[in-house]
């Protein structure tokens, strides 16, 4: 049992029965299956963390959340067999799944706290208060091997609704792999008696080639020249704020494109403006190199395409690299064209090329000195798992900063705002005097206060 203190006016105890290990309803075959060349590299090797709200429903009242999860997962991992498995570290650092069906962590929980307490459901958006309370960190769990790949949490509220918390080892699956387990974990507490998308493992298909080649420039994974100084903000002078851009504030910074960039999406001018903003608000060296790092979904970008029940890691990195003088003092364009250029210098060479590296420099971290990754997870599909309750009022990340290193990463959520509006939110993690500039830039930008409106491209000839 333990108490939590979300905000000065929510105060709620949740009970937990001991943590429990589900395994698969039937026999599953006992294998070894060795993760893919991106999935078990360096900057995956952690836990990442979900959670789905879910309201009362006059349909389901009479049912037991905890109960009917509990027998679904159990059929599920029958289907989804690995992740009862344990992983294990092979020559070359290699990861593989040992298939011994020991099953994942079941936690069944109460809460003595209504949905409403939490407030409005556009205010329900990591981070979450009391996260450690609804996805307790069982001791000896968090490991990477030999540790269970899921840890699952179910906690009933007073009003009939419940909060399902997942924590997954980040080496087996991505946003879009977890969300297909769900949804099939769904499917089936909903009496389906199998998957409707069936389970693909075929890591293999994202494995180096032989012999190996570096074919592309791999700004993610360089390793920074000390000599021009270092920046990595530490953990202890960290706060996190969330910005919220919704269609006002995307058309005010669409209004800062330059024409040559052409069609923008949303994601980059918000990106280019979160960097940028970041940046000036750290106050960095001038002549540090910076970077901004993005997830690349992979799926269209390779040919064939992965299978639709492929559940690993479908992502790739990107970087762009610029100096913080020439991010900071060009316009709004020179960032966004950095942006969109890491974007479109993915095709499927630049996927073998990362695998390639990936094996050829021994399974590296991404660049983390003053870095930014953003990763966004607005599509991956957690909104609509539905166990028989209905939607979840929210569904997906848990936290803001989703790798090892939070203070550099965010990651972007979507949630509709008091006007039925929907609105992007990114999180943003900044040491406190960083974040008061930050918030101080980001407003300027908004009002076109900060910069005069040029192209892009002058700024780029200026400074290249």
């Amino acid at each position: 049992m333990a108490s939590c203190h979300s905000s000065p006016t929510l105060v709620f105890t949740v009970r937990r029965r001991q943590a429990e290990l589900i395994a698969p309803a039937k026999p599953t075959p006992r294998e070894v299956k060795k993760l893919s060349d991106i999935d078990d590299q360096e900057g995956l090797r952690f836990q990442i963390p979900f959670i789905q709200f879910y309201g009362n429903n006059k349909e389901s009242s009479m049912k037991d959340p905890v109960e009917v999860i509990r027998k679904a997962l159990t059929k599920t991992l029958v289907f989804y067999y690995p992740f009862a498995g344990r992983l294990r570290e092979g020559p070359g650092r290699k990861l593989m799944v040992d298939c011994n069906g020991e099953g994942v962590l079941f936690i069944e929980a109460d809460a003595d706290v209504t949905l409403h307490q939490f407030g409005p459901s556009y205010l329900l958006h990591p981070p979450f208060p009391c996260l450690e309370e609804l996805l307790h960190d069982v001791p000896g769990s968090r490991g990477v091997t030999n540790c269970p790949l899921l840890l699952i949490q179910v906690t009933r509220l007073k009003c009939g609704g419940f909060i399902f918390a997942l924590r997954l080892n980040h080496s087996m699956s991505d946003g879009f792999g977890i969300a297909k387990f769900m949804k099939a974990l769904a499917e089936i507490a909903c009496g389906a008696t199998e998957p409707s998308l069936t389970p693909v493992w075929c890591r293999e298909l994202l494995n180096a080639r032989n012999p190996p080649r570096i074919s592309r420039t791999h700004h993610e994974y360089e390793v920074e020249n000390k000599a021009k100084g270092t920046m990595m903000i530490p953990l202890n002078d960290v706060v996190q704020r969330c910005f919220f851009f919704g269609p006002r504030e995307v058309a005010s910074l669409r209004s800062l494109v330059p024409k040559h960039l052409g069609r923008c999406t949303t994601f980059e001018v918000i990106t280019a403006c979160m960097w940028r903003c970041r940046i000036r608000a750290l106050q960095l060296d001038p002549e540090d190199d910076v970077r901004f790092i993005y997830t690349i979904n992979i799926n269209a970008k390779v040919n064939p395409p992965l299978p639709k029940g492929y559940y690993g890691n479908g992502f790739v990195l990107s970087a762009a690299v610029t100096t913080s003088r020439r991010l900071c003092e060009n316009p709004f364009g020179y960032a966004l064209e950095l942006v969109k250029n890491a974007k479109s210098n993915v095709d499927e060479e630049y996927v073998r090329s990362t695998s390639d590296l990936i094996v050829v420099k021994g399974r590296p971290h991404q660049a983390t000195t003053r870095s930014y990754l953003v990763s966004n997870t607005t599509r991956i599909g957690l909104d609509e798992v539905d166990f028989g309750w209905g939607k979840p009022i929210y569904g997906g990340p848990a936290t803001g900063g989703m790798t090892s290193f939070p203070q550099m990463t965010s990651v972007y959520v979507s949630c509709k705002n008091h006007k039925g509006e929907h609105v992007i939110v990114v999180p943003i993690s900044l040491p406190a005097k960083a974040m008061e500039r930050f918030a101080t830039e980001l407003e300027g930008m908004l009002r076109h206060a900060s910069q005069p409106i040029m192209g892009a491209h002058q700024g780029l000839m200026s400074f290249l």
